[in-house]
């Protein structure tokens, strides 16, 4: 029987092997699960595979959320358009002189940064200046616009950024040139709308990758909207943690960059608020990368900017740290031994267990050896797993270490274990947090599988692996909440408070972030506002995040200031303190109700193959997880059709009524 019309919400997350999808249906809170391989080169096509194979068209579906990293590989990996830079004269070599840090403080092999994004000859300086306060000390004339405009022309750049010098503070210039240049250039953004904080490398930075990123994401989110015509429902996942417009998305494709992974980290907030988990850390182990996040509270760590490539992008985003460590990392005998990643398989042609050629080994493979996976399973319903393949091209390496292939395999489990336990270190102790007192939230393909190993090596005593686990990306695109994120440099000083000009920035901002959510049909009484003051030292030139409430009491700010500079950096003075900049968050919270998934298949029985530990072969049960609620005693394998979780000896699992995994250490 045909399903009523536009009763599914849905949220997909593609993945550098396969696509994941998780559709719920708006009445009943049924949920359906499924995964496809991904299409790098027809992401749009994958993402229509992934609703057929949940029973779905285009008709059924009401809302449409996903994440992706497609413009952020684009950018990493140098495939973009040709694009050039406005900036006032005098600056036009700021992305090229950049801030003279190596990435690699001892290698002099290694060049000291990337080069810059956009060439010198594509760098234009324009004659006009503002001062830090954004009083004009130099107009912009209608000759120079001209020849600004007659400038990009002959450049034959299709895509611009405008960077003109203190602009987060009055961008009247950059609204005269914007205008000016608009008709003669399809894609145009400016450095007030993209980063309006200062910094002038920085802001540079973030409005040129937006430049570069925009050619890409019009043309992918146009064609998303032919194929997918469901209008306002069709939203992106935002890399702060939330779902916004295709608009919006449109005119600053940056928000996408890391969406996937922060919709994973937005799902494990939500669910350490339910369980009443204080801290959490996120390990999202994918086909390609390892992404993990700290969770306080219930509230994911943010930031404010990340390398790319090499260069700063400046935007707030969760603060997730990624490493080259996923399922299809290739591994390598060097000279220093075993070492897994950052070079990937990925989904063509894969990891050589998946039978399509490829010739290399990755982790999968080792897994696969070890008897981990399931050699009768189809991933993706399209994968038969070849564990012959997988011995193949492991078995090499082993020679080459006099090692047997089990051995070896089990090497390379362990390699790529200790890779990701430095990634916990990257968001714990350099952050001054005791990673030992937290729960490990394990999901994506591979989490499930290496939890137990990195909790082992870091010391963690409890691990959760959430319902839908292998898909919990794509949960968090859909459970996230509606929200629109503004940031912008305001430098306010706490003594002798300047209180009407505070709250007037605020109201401005708010209403800023407000208007696309209200675009979008959510009345304004269910909008609420969290605020945040970014505050440093006078003499300081990094500053911290505090929330605050309004109306705002300067001496409860200055209070919560120096209490958490006390916490991150040991002490606290008596020196004038300075708001930086404001961040102000728009948010409708989510209400979309999710059961657990229905993978649409028979599971299968209770049986046992033999598997490799630390401890040697054992005959280990495999269990299914869609009927475990006892404690179970490891060893032990836990299915479904799309997640497999390991549970080695000496660790006990046991499951809820809706679907997730306890792991822990099992008593003496």
């Amino acid at each position: 029987m045909r399903v009523q019309s536009r009763l599914w919400d849905i949220g997909t997350d593609i993945g550098g092997t396969f696509t994941d999808i998780l559709a719920v249906h708006t009445e009943s809170g049924a949920t359906r699960i499924a995964k496809v391989p991904s299409r790098p080169d027809a992401p749009v096509r994958a993402m229509l595979e992934a609703i057929a194979a949940v029973g779905l068209s285009e008709p059924d579906v009401r809302r449409f959320i996903h994440g992706t990293t497609r413009v952020t590989n684009a950018l990493v990996e140098g495939r973009l358009p040709k694009v050039a830079l406005i900036s006032t004269e005098g600056f036009e070599d700021v992305l090229e002189i950049g801030r003279y840090r190596r990435t690699e403080l001892y290698r002099l092999d290694v060049p000291p940064k990337a080069p810059p994004l956009v060439p010198p000859a594509l760098c234009f300086g324009l004659k006009e200046r503002l001062d830090h306060t954004g009083a004009v000390l130099l107009p912009l004339s209608e000759a120079e616009i001209a020849r600004c405009v007659e400038w990009v022309k002959a450049s034959g750049a299709k895509s611009v950024g405008i960077c003109l010098l203190h602009a987060y503070a009055n961008p009247v210039h950059e609204k005269q040139l914007m205008e000016a240049l608009a008709p003669h250039v399809p894609h145009l953004c400016v450095s007030h709308e993209i980063n309006p904080e200062a910094r002038e490398y920085e802001r540079a930075s973030s409005t040129a990758f937006n430049a570069a990123a925009m050619p890409v994401a019009v043309d992918y989110l146009t064609e998303l909207e032919e194929k997918l015509p469901i209008g306002p429902g069709l939203q992106v996942f935002h890399s702060a943690g939330a779902m916004v417009p295709l608009p919006a998305v449109k005119r600053r494709p940056l928000v996408m960059a890391m969406s996937g992974p922060a919709a994973g980290v937005s799902a494990s907030a939500r669910i350490a608020r339910s369980l009443d988990r204080p801290r959490v850390l996120t390990f999202d182990m994918g086909g390609t990368t390892t992404d993990v996040c700290l969770i306080v509270d219930g509230v994911a760590e943010m930031t404010d900017t990340r390398m790319m490539g090499g260069r700063p992008l400046r935007q707030p985003m969760l603060a997730v740290h990624s490493i080259g460590a996923g399922g299809g990392s290739i591994v390598k005998l060097g000279s220093g031994g075993l070492s897994v990643g950052p070079e990937s398989a990925g989904s063509e042609p894969g990891p050589a267990c998946y039978g399509r050629g490829g010739t290399r080994a990755t982790i999968t493979d080792a897994n696969a050896v070890l008897g981990y996976l399931d050699p009768e399973a189809k991933l993706g319903d399209t994968i038969q797993l070849d564990v012959a393949a997988a011995r193949a091209v492991i078995a090499p390496i082993a020679e080459k270490l006099g090692m047997g292939i089990e051995e070896t395999a089990l090497g390379i489990v362990r390699v790529a274990n200790a890779a990701m336990a430095r990634a916990l270190r990257r968001v714990t102790v350099e952050r001054g947090v005791d990673g030992r007192d937290c729960t490990l939230l394990a999901f994506g393909g591979g989490g499930p599988m290496h939890a137990v190993g990195l909790a082992d090596l870091y010391g963690l005593n409890e691990i959760i692996v959430p319902a839908a686990s292998s898909a919990f990306s794509a949960l968090g695109c859909l459970t996230a909440d509606f929200s629109v994120l503004q940031q912008r440099t305001i430098r306010m000083p706490l003594d002798d408070f300047p209180a009407r000009a505070f709250a007037d920035r605020v109201a401005e901002m708010e209403a800023e972030a407000s208007e696309p959510l209200i675009a979008n049909g959510i009345p304004a009484a269910e909008i609420g506002m969290e605020h945040t003051a970014l505050m440093r030292y006078a003499g300081q030139s990094e500053a911290i995040p505090v929330p605050f409430a309004m109306p705002l009491d300067p001496g409860v700010l200055h209070a919560a200031f120096t209490g958490r500079h006390q916490e991150l950096f040991g002490y606290a003075t008596a020196e004038q303190v300075v708001i930086e900049s404001l961040r102000i968050q728009a948010r409708r919270p989510s209400s979309t109700p999710v059961a657990r998934p229905d993978v649409g298949r028979a599971q299968k029985p209770a049986r046992t193959r033999d598997c490799v530990f630390a401890e040697g072969r054992l005959p280990t049960p495999i269990l299914p997880r869609e009927t475990l609620t006892d404690a179970v005693q490891g060893p032990v394998i836990i299915e479904d059709a799309w997640s497999t979780v390991i549970v080695p000896p000496g660790w006990q699992a046991r499951g809820d009524a809706i679907g997730n995994l306890f792991l822990n250490r099992s008593a003496a």
